[in-house]
Formats: structure tokens, C-alpha cells, sequence
């Protein structure tokens, strides 16, 4: 059973930069699209970033665009969030996720929440102003 792992939150100043990373074990992902969601206080788990299984198609909403990078490395069964110019509104636990069925159309990006079946424990990623 594949399972995930964060890593690499912490505190932060606004504008700094964190990497978050997502270990996989329990299987690889070479297939899987993946995403990085987060819940801030008070509020749904959101998608930050979805990523398709070979790379080559990314989705961001517009509140990271241009600030957060989603890559992976599927032979190390490893996916990351490099998240530049934070805002204290970033602060929230930040969450990997994997879409679990192998696709083989890497047109596949997955944006909504129901469309993951794998999640780590969550990350907290803080950023004071």
C-alpha cells in the first residue's frame, strides 16, 4: 500500500522560500499524478499545485502562479513543493497526494480533491510577517 510522507515545513519569513518533499513508499509512483494540497485555519484543504505522472503538464490556481514549483522524481519515488515569495496568508498545513491508478496519458492533471486517494499526515508551513 503506497503511503506518503512531508517533509520540510517550518517557520519562515514573509518573501522566504521553503521545499516541501513527499517521500513515497509502499510502491512507485511512476504512473501516479500527483498534488500538493493545504487547510489553512478555518478552511478547506486546497489544491496548490498537480502535477501529471510523467511531468510534463502542471495546474496551479492563480494565488501561487509564478511563486510555487511542483516537480518530481520518479525514480527516487519523490515529489516537491519549492514555494518562493511566501505570504503569511501561505501559513496552513501543506499536503501530498497521489491519484493512485495508473494512467498513461501524461494530459492527466488532477485539481480536485476527489480525484486523490493516497494523503500524508500534512506538513505545517508558518510565515510571519
Amino acid at each position: 500500500q503506497v503511503q506518503l510522507a512531508e517533509s520540510g515545513g517550518g517557520l519562515v519569513q514573509t518573501g522566504g522560500s521553503l521545499r516541501l518533499s513527499c517521500a513515497v513508499s509502499g510502491g512507485k509512483i511512476s504512473r501516479y499524478p500527483m498534488g500538493w494540497f493545504r487547510q489553512r485555519p478555518g478552511n478547506e484543504r486546497e489544491i496548490v499545485a498537480a502535477l501529471s505522472w510523467g511531468g510534463g503538464n502542471t495546474y496551479y490556481p492563480n494565488f501561487v502562479k509564478g511563486r510555487f514549483t511542483i516537480s518530481r522524481d520518479n525514480a527516487k519515488s519523490a515529489v516537491y513543493l519549492q514555494m518562493n515569495s511566501l505570504k503569511p496568508e501561505d501559513t496552513a498545513v501543506y499536503y501530498c497526494a497521489a491519484h493512485t491508478m495508473e494512467v498513461y496519458d501524461d494530459a492527466f492533471v488532477f485539481s480536485e480533491r476527489n480525484h486523490y486517494n493516497t494523503w500524508g499526515q500534512g506538513t505545517q508551513v508558518t510565515v510571519s510577517s
